[in-house]
């Protein structure tokens, strides 16, 4: 048994996951950091997944009777769990996902603050009171618990994601099925065991959060049952693609969290100093395994050299490493498949008339078995297909523009709208990206990058992004069920649109 495998099962007996390894199970929990095998685990049958629904069905029935408030207290004791043992759950994100140190635990403290603000919400969930035509009338809208939500996530933010959409899910009076990524096993039974935990001491029902470990075809049944009027799904636009029709079919709801090829325009008045800055951690962080990592530079080609030049130096001072060790900024791809997709983009912008800057190849001698690659900068002549496709890994590609209409118009031609920044100390550019006129993401940020939200406002994107939208703002109505109420407190039936019956 290698030192990592050791550590991450000590790590999850002490956030009280029982031993879950079976040694004859049919998957396989491996550690991107080295590639080594961590344990293999049991997958649920159909069955198994169906009754898990059930059994979260029935959990609903009990919770969505308790006060809004009251429900509160079970996201708040999951907060104070998580506070006690962030840094074991960050370092399993980072032993399971290949995410460094700082991004391990920075997710985990995401996770603290989705349930601060959850908790709050809790005293919020507010309808309206609505102005009637109708004389001894009272009209109101009221949101009620909606059900089972099923949470499909993907590896890149393990937990994250899942508490996203159940803290939310929870204070609205939901419960959640939650089926995680193959690849990331073991932080979803370390989440389990958590909540598991705060709901015993918040005195919540029994089975309110269940998880379901499997491949497709578990994905698939909690996809098609028509218990689940929700399912959030996290993960590539193919997925969703897939996803989103199958509930459709039985007329159920979709949130949809896809792809992302975000970009960043520079423009002339840019503080470069800044800039780079932005750019290298939006565009290498997590090994560019994010939905929001920067894939795009769109720069004015009077900075053009200039820019690029900073960027290649900043670049190849980039420790690349063990994302275990403190010292490190740029971890490991999640498996092989995912380095050839890189090294093929690669050469392909190469093939479109792209020069490689620097970068691009495989980090040989690093790791072991994990995959480790130096972070690419290609520039290229033109917005080529391969610059329009999501490569998720760390390539970025360096377009030019000398107008800022020529710049949008180029941001814009990608099919994905998650996030997008632009880098100006111009007034009138700022305004503009944001204005209706300019970018057409969901996120649009000003001197910072397009990647890495902050927990307040509402996540998500337009166009193959799927256009769903959590965390913070007004996410949580995705969770809920309007009911408009008319009260006549009259003697009189007025009836509507000034109707006479009678």
């Amino acid at each position: 048994m290698t030192d990592i495998s050791t550590r991450a099962r000590e790590i999850l007996e002490r956030l009280g996951v029982a031993d879950p390894f079976d040694e004859d199970g049919e998957l396989v929990a491996r550690s991107p950091v080295d590639g080594g095998v961590i344990g293999r685990l049991r997958a649920h049958t159909p069955q198994e997944a169906e009754a898990a629904i059930g059994r979260a069905r029935e959990a609903f029935e009990l919770w969505r009777t308790v006060p809004a408030p009251v429900r509160g207290r079970l996201v708040r004791e999951l907060g104070e769990l998580l506070r006690e043992h962030k840094h074991d759950l960050g370092e399993l994100v980072t032993i399971e996902a290949g995410k460094i140190v700082s991004e391990g635990l920075g997710e985990v403290q995401e996770m603290i603050d989705i349930c601060d603000l959850a908790v709050g919400l809790s005293r919020q969930l507010h309808g309206l009171t609505i102005a009637t035509e109708r004389p001894g009338h009272r009209m109101m809208e009221q949101w009620h618990p909606l059900g089972v939500v099923g949470v499909i996530s993907a590896f890149n933010f393990p937990v994250a994601v899942w508490s996203w959409n159940s803290a939310l899910a929870f204070v609205c009076g939901d419960a959640v099925v939650w089926k995680p990524s193959e690849k990331t096993l073991l932080t979803a039974l370390a989440c389990q065991a958590l909540i598991e935990e705060a709901a015993r001491r918040a005195g919540a029902p029994d089975g309110l959060s269940q998880v379901l470990l499997g491949d497709r075809e578990i994905g698939e049944t909690l996809v098609r049952d028509p218990r689940v009027p929700l399912v959030s799904a996290t993960g590539s636009t193919r997925m969703g693609k897939e996803v989103a029709p199958l509930v459709a079919a039985r007329l159920g709801r979709t949130l949809l969290e896809l792809g992302g090829n975000n970009a960043a325009i520079v423009a002339p008045s840019a503080d470069l100093d800044l800039t780079v800055r932005g750019i290298v951690f939006s565009a290498v962080g997590t090994a560019g395994q994010r939905c929001t990592s920067l894939r795009r530079i769109i720069v004015h080609e009077s900075i053009r050299a200039e820019l690029l030049a900073r960027l290649k130096a900043a670049y190849e001072t980039l420790p690349i490493g063990s994302p275990l060790e403190p010292s490190t900024l740029v971890g490991p791809l999640i498996d092989e498949a995912t380095t050839e997709a890189f090294l093929l983009a690669v050469k392909k912008a190469q093939a479109d008339g792209g020069t490689l800057v620097t970068g691009g190849t495989r980090a040989e001698g690093i790791g072991g078995g994990g995959q480790y690659v130096r972070p690419a900068i290609v520039d290229m002549p033109e917005q080529t297909e391969i610059v329009r496709e999501e490569t998720f890994a760390p390539i970025l590609y360096v377009l030019g523009y000398r107008d800022l209409d020529e710049a949008v118009a180029l941001h814009n031609a990608v099919p994905q709208g998650l996030s997008s920044s632009i880098f100006t100390l111009d007034v009138r550019e700022a305004e503009t990206f944001m204005s209706a006129a300019g970018s057409d993401c969901g996120i649009a940020n000003v001197n910072i990058g397009p990647s890495g939200a902050e927990i307040g406002g509402a996540f998500g994107g337009e166009k193959d992004t799927g256009g769903g939208r959590e965390s913070g703002s007004d996410a949580w109505r995705s969770y809920m069920r309007r009911a408009t109420n008319t009260i006549n407190y009259s003697t009189e039936l007025p009836l509507a649109q000034g109707v006479e019956f009678g």
